[in-house]
């Protein structure tokens, strides 16, 4: 790393050797012109990543003692395009539910769609309104573990019915994840997606919220909701701020290296919430 004053969104050095072996490994299978100058530090691209992505300014606006913003953005762009970024996160969620006494491949999960506001960068193509949210945006189609692990993301129009989102959803969790056999939905999923998990060999259920007035944690879809807050502590994801929808999707794999490693690495910020306040999830 060069001398520069540390940022609170640097990695650590805990944090790097968790994650250092893949980006070294993709280092050293760049072939062709250019690629034998090894002029920036990858931990230094990856931290001005999460500087980005924790503090939610415009890539034009990064330090000048990072890396220059266009290069920074070309590797995170190449890292989407050739499944790095993905590799990482998916790295760390395989340690964080080993970690957690889990197996790495899970057997249930839990589906929701958070609709965002956009950024006035985004194409009209590619937002929507959400009439019963009455946000006009995109919507983050989400399945995690019952941890609150990401296990698939999708991003459309805001206009786009959840159920529609979630069949996609179904796709390339069955596909990416087989074990799952169990999937919790709350009551905005029609019934189609049931009948489209059941093709699929996967048992949607959909959890009733209760009738009595107040807030109360839905059993088993409480997680989801907890990510969708780790999400929005991420600044550039408080609205999508991206022009292509898979940036977006991009951002959120970001968001949740950095919980996962902080978590891994005993890093984490403590929490407000007091855990056993919430009933345990089996699976």
């Amino acid at each position: 790393m060069s001398a520069r004053r540390p940022y609170r969104s640097d990695v650590s050095d805990a944090r790097w050797a968790l994650i250092e072996p893949v980006f070294t490994a993709w280092r050293a299978g760049r072939t062709g012109p250019g690629t034998a100058a090894r002029v920036h530090d990858l931990r230094e691209i990856v931290n001005a990543i999460l500087y980005m992505n924790r503090t939610g300014i415009p890539w034009e606006y990064l330090p000048h003692d990072f890396p220059p913003y266009k290069t920074v953005y070309d590797y995170y762009a190449k890292w989407e395009a050739d499944g790095t970024t993905e590799q990482v996160h998916d790295l760390l969620r395989d340690k964080t539910r080993r970690f957690h006494g889990h197996n790495t491949e899970p057997t249930a999960a839990v589906i929701d769609a958070q609709s965002v506001k956009t950024s006035a960068n985004v194409a009209e193509t590619s937002q929507g309104i959400d009439a019963g949210k009455k946000i006009k945006g995109r919507k983050r189609h989400l399945i995690t573990d019952t941890l609150g692990l990401v296990l698939a993301v999708f991003i459309t129009a805001a206009n786009v019915h959840d159920t529609v989102g979630g069949k996609h959803l179904l796709d390339d969790l069955a596909a990416a994840h087989p074990t799952v056999s169990k999937v919790w939905a709350d009551g905005g999923y029609q019934s189609s997606i049931l009948n489209h998990g059941a093709s699929l060999g996967i048992d949607v259920e959909v959890v009733q919220r209760p009738r009595t007035k107040g807030f109360e944690p839905l059993p088993k879809r409480w997680v989801i909701e907890r990510t969708f807050g780790w999400l929005m502590q991420h600044r550039r994801l408080a609205r999508d701020y991206e022009a292509l929808p898979q940036r977006s999707r991009t951002m959120i794999h970001w968001a949740m290296a950095n919980k996962m490693s902080r978590e891994l690495t005993g890093e984490s910020t403590p929490t407000w919430r007091i855990e056993t306040d919430i009933p345990p999830v089996s699976a």
